[in-house]
Formats: structure tokens, sequence, C-alpha cells
């Protein structure tokens, strides 16, 4: 069950609303990485502190894409730097951090930074980072004591019934788990194929690439992230210029390649960076060139990593 008090916290002063509702006042809708700023994540601990709350969980962590939606451009490292390592240990879903780290999430979701994520302490608490510098707190309890702070701040809370971020209200997409029956799938699959691709979404936007067969299969499963979302391709052409040949017009394709060392790459490109990708691929081993849209990407395989004790909590 959601928290059954849930509050909207904003800089906007509802007297500086039109007839619509609309706020036409003079806040920017981006943050001032400064004394606004504090204020909301002074807001957001008052209503922890309140909630009972020192702890919070990631939840649905995403990084920024090819494609950016936020007003502000995003910075080097998604603004997770000093929090994470730069390979993004310990960001994932399901992944518990400290109430101060919360906070640092918090801001750098604030200021477009390029991360965004739910947090959330079960069903007694969450915070959900809006558009236009909207937050949403959740809590089990009323925390009148917080929302007069809050006010105190000189920020503006507002009852709701329930945060629009809220997970409830995401489209639904089930995926089965990948359990010991998916991974005999892939066995079956190395079976006939000798060798397969494996995409390894740990973060909404992070992807890993993994060569299987059947002699690296137990490797590549002891080293998956938590609740990584599993996509199983067949393996790579070693005809690289017929898949580049075959690239799409009008389109945008993630490439995957093979480095001379081994290493595989991928970069989303279109028709205008069809001659560059050609260029810096030269030497590729081998590649493969995967639709973006969902009803075009037709894997083997696609399932979740479930957690240890075999129960899949990951929201994908």
């Amino acid at each position: 069950m959601p928290p059954s008090f849930v509050h909207q916290i904003t800089k906007y002063d509802p007297a500086d609303a039109d007839e619509r509702g609309n706020y036409v006042g003079p806040e920017d809708t981006v943050s001032d990485h400064g004394p606004v700023e504090a204020a909301y994540l002074e807001a957001i601990a008052a209503f922890a502190r309140s909630s009972g709350i020192d702890r919070l969980e990631i939840r649905e962590p995403e990084v920024t894409g090819f494609v950016n939606f936020g007003l502000e451009t995003p910075v080097e490292g998604h603004g997770l730097a000093g929090l994470f390592p730069p390979d993004l240990t310990g960001y994932h879903d399901g992944a518990e951090v400290s109430l101060p780290v919360a906070l640092q999430l918090v801001r750098a979701m604030l200021r477009d930074e390029g991360a965004w994520c739910r947090l959330e302490a079960g069903d007694v608490f969450t915070v959900h980072v809006g558009w236009d510098q909207y937050v949403y707190v959740g809590s089990d309890q009323s925390c009148e004591d917080a929302v007069a702070r809050t006010r105190e701040l000189g920020l503006f809370p507002r009852r709701l019934t329930a945060s629009p971020y809220a997970a409830e209200f995401d489209e639904k997409d089930e995926k089965p788990a990948a359990d010991e029956a998916f991974w005999a799938d892939v066995g079956t699959e190395l079976t006939a194929r000798q060798s397969l691709l494996l995409e390894e979404t740990y973060v909404l936007n992070a992807t890993r690439w993994h060569r299987l067969t059947n002699d690296t299969l137990d490797a590549v499963r002891a080293g998956l992230g938590p609740r990584a979302l599993l996509t199983v391709w067949p393996d790579l052409s070693t005809d690289v210029d017929a898949v580049l040949a075959a690239l799409p017009e009008d389109s945008s394709v993630d490439f995957v390649w093979e480095t001379p060392d081994g290493t595989l790459r991928h970069a989303v490109v279109d028709d205008t960076e069809y001659q560059q990708l050609a260029a810096s691929t030269a030497d590729a081993r081998a590649a493969c060139a995967l639709p973006l849209t969902q009803d075009d990407r037709h894997p083997l395989l696609r399932a979740v990593l479930p957690d240890n004790d075999g129960i899949l909590r990951a929201r994908w």
C-alpha cells in the first residue's frame, strides 16, 4: 500500500497562479543551486525525521540516455560522482542508502544532472522528484511538524491523494524472472547456436554487453548486476561490412561491435553518423545493429534477475 499522507512541495506561491491554476510568478523552473534548493532538501529531511526514517531504498534507477528531456544539460557522471563509483556499483534497484546520500540524489534530480530514481522505505515513506521542481513526499504519518517546517523554509506544501510519480501509475510491462528455467532456455539456445549476445541493463539507459558461450556462461552469470534486465540476442556477425551496409535509413540503431582485443562496445547512431561509424569500427571483428523501438525488438529471450531468495522485486 502506498503511504497515506502525500504532500507536494514546491517553491511556487499559489498566490501567483492564474485562474486556471497555472503558475505565472517569477520563480524559475530550474534549481537555483542555492538557498531554495537547500530548503527543498531540509523539508524532505524534516518529513523523513517525522516518519522515523534514516535509510531509503533506491527504486527504478536511471541515468541519461541518448535522448535527454531535462531542462538543464546533464553532467558527466549523471550527478552521481562522489556518491557511487564510475561503474555505478551500488546504484541499482533495491540498493539501500543513508538519508544524507538520498538527499544528495534528490539534489542531483533537482539539478537535472542525469540520474533519476524513486526513493522508498517500504510502505512508510517515499520521495519523488518531478518536472519543474515539484517534489512529492509520502509518509504513513501526518508529519504536521514537517509541514510546518516546510512553510517556515519558504516552500509551499499541498496535501494530495497520491504522487503522480508513484510506481502504481507506471505502464505495466511484466517480464518473467531470470530463474533456472530461463537459464535452461539460454543453454538450449547455446546448444543450437554455439554463442549468443547478452544485453545486461543494470540501470535504465546503462548497459553492459557479454558474449555467451558454454565456457563463459557461468562467469557471466556470476558478474551480473542485481535485478538487471537481461536480453538475449543472436551473436554478432563477423561480416561487419554487411552489417554496416544493412543499416536502416531515417532510423536510429544500437550498434554493437567487438574490438580487436575482444572488448564489446556499443553506440546509438542514426543515418547521419553511419560514415563516421564505419571509420571508427574499421578494425571491428564482429558487429550487429539492434533496433531501439520496442515494437521492432524481437530478442530470443528476455527476463529480470530475481533476488537471492528467488523473488522478483524489480519493477522494470
